[in-house]
Order: C-alpha cells, then structure tokens, then sequence
C-alpha cells in the first residue's frame, strides 16, 4: 500500500455499529495485504472491544457515541482506536480471567483475549469520561515477537 489510509468515525450505541466496524477493519486489513487468519483475528478483536463500549461503557445510550478509527500504515500495519463515553474503570482492577478462581465465570476474558489477538493493545482512560482502546497489527510480512 503507497499511502496512508485512515478514518474516524462516530457510531451510535447499537449492535449495528459493531458489526459495522468489524467489517471495516476486516476490509482495511484485506486490502493491505492480511492473511485470512489476521484478518479473522483483527475483526474478532475489534468485536470484542466494540461490545464492551457499545454495551459496558455506554450501557446502549441513545446519547452516547463510540468513537471508531483506523489508519492503515505505509507497511499494511494497521492501528485501531475505540472510544465510549461511559464512566471507564480501572484496567489494572480487572481480575485475572486465568486465576483458578476465575476459570469457571462467562465473562471477564475479553481484555487477555484482544491483547492475544493484536501486536500491540493499550486500554486506559479517556478524556473527558470514557475509556480509550487502541491495538495495532504489524503488517504482512513484518517479524512477529
């Protein structure tokens, strides 16, 4: 890919807009050269963080976004934000889904599973209120760690 591509967009809290930025990034990643398996990674990843904003942060609010962006690099790496609006948490106070007593719950795996699925995820947050995902997936080709 010679240029840069990259888009920022405000989607609604519905499931709509999930499926929407899965798609996106599914696409991006296509384009930029992606094997399948990446690709599949990358829209699972996507998945998940858009679900926790959509329904953990923003509890499916009419009046709050999710802010979505995608830049795809020079190389086909390609780096993804999402942002909600709801009241965050602490990322560092979120139990560890692998700890013996965690095993057995239905939820709390999705943050282990988004780092698994990227090279590299952040999670902190946001300003004014929110909380603030950002992953990357080097480009195909590049040395995985």
């Amino acid at each position: 890919m010679a240029d840069p591509r990259s888009l920022e967009l405000k989607l609604e809290s519905k499931v709509d807009s999930v499926d929407a930025a899965e798609l996106i990034v599914q696409g991006l990643a296509r384009e930029a050269g992606h094997p399948e398996d990446e690709i599949d990674h990358l829209g699972m990843a996507v998945r998940e963080s858009m679900v926790n904003a959509v329904t953990h942060g923003n509890g499916y609010s009419a009046e709050k976004w999710v802010y979505f962006s995608a830049r795809v690099e020079k190389d086909g790496g390609l780096r993804v934000g999402i942002r909600d609006e709801g009241e965050g948490f602490e990322p560092r106070g979120v139990p560890d889904p692998t700890a013996p007593e965690n095993l057995l719950k239905t939820s709390g795996r999705g943050l282990l599973l988004m780092r698994a699925l990227v090279d590299e995820f952040s999670v902190e947050r946001a300003e004014p209120r929110g909380m603030q995902v950002t992953m990357f997936k080097k480009g195909p080709g590049a040395k995985r760690g």
